[in-house]
């Protein structure tokens, strides 16, 4: 991705913007113990989010149910691959309802590890863990960060039916770069796919997707991605910068310089979606978009508690005048 004066920021030593303390505190301490108490893992831990601390003291964080072993294998990602899975934990659901009341947490990303060795994918006990989340903290929102499910609208429609505030799942990248990046069963045009199929099973759903910069993309193959999002009717969309787990991952072609991420937000603001997070430290499950969604979605809510007793009163009223 260049930049306008035709200079690039090329790998190497990280840039002064990608520096950041390592999440420490009281807080990350007493968090961190809760959720080895209950053997639950966190996409902030497991990815080596550099947000992890910044997003604990605020209320937010990303659990990442169905074990800590994908059966796909992303070359950009650090969790552990397997052709198998781990066995799933039938208590996981009330453990993560339990951690998000111990937290105090405000808005949760329940996000997953592929689970292609499972009949339905997942699904099902992804809706568990949402629902119990609910009983526990019906103020909490959700937001369900999940795979493709090999496209099977079955099996997003039984996300669904946990009833998340937001569905997510992530293009990750350009067209392009998709089979270099993602697992050979992964499909870019499948994804769009997935998010499309997520708003017309429930239409007033947000639907929300992420794409990491900086691994060869260009500016027209960025440009098309938010077009190809909003063709499919995404609601919100964040941009950050591609981080090498290790040696054996993906090298960063490019460090992307705060000042493209800001020109990238207005363009895609430009676009009509709702909110963008764009930034070298943005994560697909970020605190700054979640509080935006939090707020949208508190207000939807309000508008509708209005109406229904709107509705109420003057059926009521009806109810008077015809008596």
């Amino acid at each position: 991705m260049a930049l306008a004066d035709g200079k690039r920021i090329t790998p190497g030593t990280k840039p002064d913007w990608l520096k950041v303390k390592v999440p420490a505190g009281k807080t990350v301490a007493r968090l961190e113990g809760l959720l080895r108490e209950r053997k639950l893992h966190t996409v902030c831990e497991e990815a080596r989010c550099p947000n992890m601390g910044e997003c604990w003291d605020s209320g937010t964080a990303t659990f990442m149910v169905l074990g800590d072993t994908c059966t796909r294998g992303c070359r950009f990602c650090a969790v552990k691959t397997h052709a198998q899975g781990n066995p799933v934990d039938h208590d996981e659901p009330e453990k993560v309802a339990e951690a998000c009341l111990a937290m105090a947490l405000k808005y949760i990303v329940l996000t997953m590890v592929d689970r292609d060795d499972l009949d339905d994918g997942g699904s099902a006990h992804v809706a568990a863990t949402i629902a119990a989340i609910k009983r526990r903290v019906p103020n909490m929102l959700v937001e369900a960060l999940v795979g493709d499910f090999q496209g099977r609208r079955d099996q997003i429609e039984g996300v669904l039916q946990g009833k998340p505030d937001v569905f997510a799942h992530n293009v990750e990248t350009v067209l392009r770069l998709t089979p270099r990046v993602r697992d050979h069963r992964c499909s870019y045009l499948r994804s769009l796919q997935v998010l499309k199929t997520a708003k017309e099973i429930v239409p007033g759903i947000v639907t929300k997707s992420s794409l990491m910069l900086g691994l060869g993309e260009s500016e027209r193959e960025v440009e098309q991605a938010m077009d190809d999002l909003r063709e499919h009717d995404v609601d919100v969309v964040t941009f950050g910068q591609y981080l090498r787990p290790s040696l054996l991952h993906l090298p960063v072609r490019e460090h992307v310089t705060p000042a493209r991420f800001a020109a990238l937000e207005q363009r895609a603001q430009k676009k009509g979606f709702l909110y963008v997070a764009s930034g070298p430290l943005v994560r697909s499950s970020y605190k700054a978009a979640e509080f935006y969604i939090a707020g949208m979605l508190r207000q939807r809510k309000d508008l509708e508690a209005a109406r229904q007793q709107h509705d109420s009163s003057n059926a009521s009223q009806l109810a008077k005048d015809t008596a």
